[in-house]
């Protein structure tokens, strides 16, 4: 059931919404944060699809209302599958995907391997493509915040785990707002 506080703003039950999960992976450490997220969304009511990135398709952009998107640093930026992503493969999606909604997560073999600056590359391109994106400044345990996206340092701890399902469940609630104050905003 959604709070008291969606069904007075919006007057009834909220739309169902679709999350898309993306991610590269290299050592399976980003793809357990993936999982992460994915269980955070779904716990929030989203229906959740989780791909690599390799398997996502223009349908998937347009068709999905919110995207977690997940990569490895790759010398302090996105990997070049998810780059490609954005500036190849999902190019047909480019100006198609506004009032959708966007968040992202990555994973690095060690401290200062730029964790916050490839979650900043994903940022730069779901603006790019007209998303809306937000920061959590929520502390999921003494000194670990996700402002700019979930981030672990190799393989994901459990307050790594913690903060990448709290990214997930932010992103279903913050979805479903964008999703249906646009539908009712049509009415």
């Amino acid at each position: 059931m959604p709070p008291k506080s969606f069904l007075k703003l919006f007057g009834g039950m909220p739309e169902k919404i679709r999350i898309l999960v993306a991610y590269d992976s290299n050592t399976g450490n980003t793809e357990k944060m993936a999982e992460a997220v994915a269980e955070g969304a779904r716990k929030a009511g989203a229906q959740v699809t989780l791909k690599k990135v390799s398997e996502v398709s223009v349908k998937d952009l347009l068709e999905n209302d919110g995207f977690a998107f997940g990569t490895p640093t790759h010398c302090g930026t996105m990997s070049i599958r998810m780059n490609e992503l954005f500036t190849k493969n999902g190019m047909p999606a480019w100006g198609k995907m506004r009032g959708k909604v966007g968040v992202a997560f990555s994973s690095s073999g060690g401290l200062g391997g730029g964790n916050e600056i490839a979650c900043l590359s994903l940022i730069l391109s779901m603006l790019n493509y007209g998303m809306l994106v937000f920061g959590v400044p929520d502390y999921v345990a003494p000194g670990v915040t996700l402002h700019y996206g979930a981030v672990s340092v190799g393989k994901p701890n459990e307050e790594a785990l913690k903060a990448c399902r709290l990214l997930g469940e932010r992103l279903a609630e913050y979805t479903s707002i964008v999703k249906n104050g646009m539908l009712n905003s049509k009415g």
